[in-house]
């Protein structure tokens, strides 16, 4: 049976990005994205529930999210979900977590010079085209 593994999430920084370097000097970045959804309650009233997502991002491109964005800041997201799991060093038994390593990223909203809309490309610096594809299908 085939597999697909692939998220993308648009929301706001929880936390600035924490920025850790790997022995073999891997750039490791990790920060919270707070993901809203939307939706008509039984008092047809909208209603807002956050769910809040850890990140993890490896290599320059994690280096370069981490300049760019700081708490409260929109961000786009693309990765996959992982699991974890090790035993409690405290000795309470099994621990476990899902999160998502992200492999791209993408300005959203506007910026100070009036920007936004610009992807992180792998040669190490932000370029500015389009975020939507307006091309038909």
């Amino acid at each position: 049976m085939s597999s697909f593994n692939k998220v993308i999430l648009m929301g706001n920084l929880t936390r600035d990005p924490e920025v850790r370097y790997a022995s073999s000097g891997t750039p490791i970045v990790k920060f919270g994205l707070a993901v809203n959804r939307r939706f008509k309650d039984a008092d047809d009233s909208w209603k807002e529930e956050p769910t809040f997502v850890d990140i993890t991002m490896f290599g320059k491109r994690g280096e370069a999210f981490s300049r760019f964005h700081t708490k409260g800041k929109p961000a786009f997201i693309e990765g996959s979900l992982r699991f974890d799991q090790w035993e409690d060093k405290q000795g309470g038994g099994k621990r476990s977590k899902l999160y998502v390593v992200a492999e791209n990223w993408e300005f959203v909203g506007g910026g100070a010079q009036g920007g936004g809309g610009g992807s992180y490309e792998s040669s190490g610096a932000p370029s500015y085209e389009p975020a939507v594809d307006d091309t038909p299908f």
